[in-house]
């Protein structure tokens, strides 16, 4: 954390709307600086250099903001859906309207591809105008009673002030996908971006403000995480809680909110698995296992992070998978290479220990397995392991980089319970041409999301989450917006 200071001229100059780059906070319709002057300091992954600082709100500053979205609740939660709706609606418009703007500011704090980026763009877009037509859908349902003389209906209703804390993965995905199911249920937010990738968060808050939003509808708040968060999880005017992040994270999140019996919606690790059938199309599988594993540098919960190919044809799919990942450009986001800058140092560390410790255990490194010193110390280079030993740390945790494990496996029933023996449960891929197999693995595996002879499967009208512990509840869908509201039983005496 630092003071405010004078800086040279940050290269999110080049942003054609300079309006969309905000430093303070977003709160009760204002842009709202910290009262100590305290701020963080956002660099670019790929080259280290200075973008920018935003405002550090203290824990005071981060319950004005409960305030704000709590005395908009009442108002807010009885605007009518057609009104919600067209604000949502507007707030997409102009998303798609400022969409190459939003993608550089991604890619120069994040590090991702500008491709990538704009693709991000376009998928976050996608949630709000979901939700504005989800919106007008009707929240009475009739139910048969089971008393004489008696009506009964349930209603849904809006919770409350949502508090929503994203990653710095996809830093304006999951803000809309959180923001516009729990917007169109007729709730407040109150939301915390990732300190790392807090402009995108803010240029979102840009564009609600000129869609219409009212003030303290949407609040974005920055800071340090416990400073920010943890006066929301102990305030009982928080009624529900969304957080994607890492699974130690989530279940600190879990105890502190057990104070206020918060709902939680949480998507959490991932730890995928792939797995590979004798009898799939090797191509296919091949080129599908690439994206699963190195989307966004390999940094995403839904990458792949155990590769199990079936023994007959593993030889032939290493070699394949290899060449394919030696193929694979390197460079900054900006140039919209394959693969950009991890987020930080710790993250490139996490490799190095995973690689390490797999080759002391008996793995065979086929490619890649180091940094790219020549790009920059945040750079790692794509890379293949082949015969990873089941004791290798790699198969127990997230490698969340780009780093591909490749085991071999003999039997169905095998596989299936080591791609199960894990805490974690949010996605699986397999690959099969027997449609027995496939019905039968997918019924078997123990993930919220099975992906079959493909890698894309999430997009706005899915329930998105996991089970065990990869979360709790969906996003996406009816279900998401659901998420955000509860049920009255109403039963009216018609006697």
């Amino acid at each position: 954390m630092s003071i405010h200071r004078t800086f040279p001229k940050s290269p999110l100059s080049a942003l054609k709307d300079a309006r969309l780059v905000r430093s303070f906070s977003y709160v009760d319709g204002k842009w709202r600086s910290a009262e100590s002057g305290a701020a963080i300091a956002v660099t670019n992954p790929a080259d280290g250099e200075w973008l920018g600082e935003v405002s550090a709100l203290s824990g005071d500053e981060a319950r004005a903001a409960v305030d704000a979205a709590d005395a908009a609740f009442a108002t807010w939660s009885e605007t009518l859906p057609q009104e919600r709706a067209r604000l949502l609606r507007r707030w997409y418009e102009l998303m798609l309207e400022h969409q190459d703007d939003l993608a550089l500011l991604m890619t120069l704090e994040q590090g991702k591809p500008y491709s990538e980026a704009l693709g991000e763009i376009a998928y976050a877009a996608d949630f709000i105008e979901f939700y504005a037509e989800e919106t007008r859908r009707p929240n009475i349902e009739g139910v048969t009673s089971h008393l004489p003389d008696a009506e009964v209906e349930l209603w849904r209703e809006p919770m409350g002030v949502a508090a929503l804390i994203t990653p710095w993965n996809f830093p304006s995905a999951m803000l809309t996908r959180k923001a516009a199911a729990a917007l169109a249920s007729g709730c407040t937010v109150v939301a915390h971006p990732s300190a790392e990738t807090p402009f995108s968060a803010l240029a979102l808050a840009e564009l609600a403000e000129r869609a219409g939003f009212p003030p303290g509808v949407f609040n974005v708040i920055t800071g340090e995480a416990p400073e920010v968060v943890g006066p929301w999880t102990e305030d009982p005017r928080v009624r529900v809680l969304s957080f994607t992040g890492s699974t130690e994270v989530g279940r600190l999140l879990y105890r502190q909110c057990a104070g206020t019996v918060k709902s939680l919606i949480m998507e959490l690790g991932g730890h995928a698995p792939v797995i590979v059938f004798k009898g799939a199309d090797l191509d296919q599988a091949v080129t599908e296992t690439i994206k699963a594993k190195f989307a966004t540098s390999g940094q995403d919960c839904l990458g792949a992070n155990r590769i199990f190919i079936e023994r007959p044809i593993y030889e032939d799919f290493v070699a394949r998978f290899t060449k394919a990942t030696e193929a694979l450009s390197v460079a900054r986001g900006l140039d919209d290479a394959d693969i950009g800058p991890l987020m930080n140092e710790k993250a490139v560390q996490k490799q190095e220990a995973h690689v390490a410790d797999a080759l002391k255990k008996g793995a065979v490194l086929k490619c890649g397995g180091a940094r790219r010193e020549d790009l920059g110390p945040l750079f790692y280079a794509p890379t293949v392991l082949a015969d990873v030993p089941e004791s290798a740390d790699i198969l127990a945790e997230e490698t969340f980089g780009p780093v591909a494990a490749l085991v071999p496996f003999d039997t169905e029933e095998e596989v299936v319970a080591r791609a199960n023996a894990t805490e974690y449960g949010l996605v699986a891929y397999v690959h099969s041409q027997d449609p027995r197999r496939i019905y039968r693995v997918s019924r078997k595996l123990q993930f919220g999301m099975v992906a079959v002879n493909r890698t894309k499967v999430t997009g706005a009208p899915i329930p998105f989450g996991g089970m065990k512990q990869s979360g709790l509840g969906r996003e996406g869908a009816r279900q998401g917006l659901e998420a955000f509201t509860e049920i009255k039983y109403v039963c009216r005496d018609w006697a």
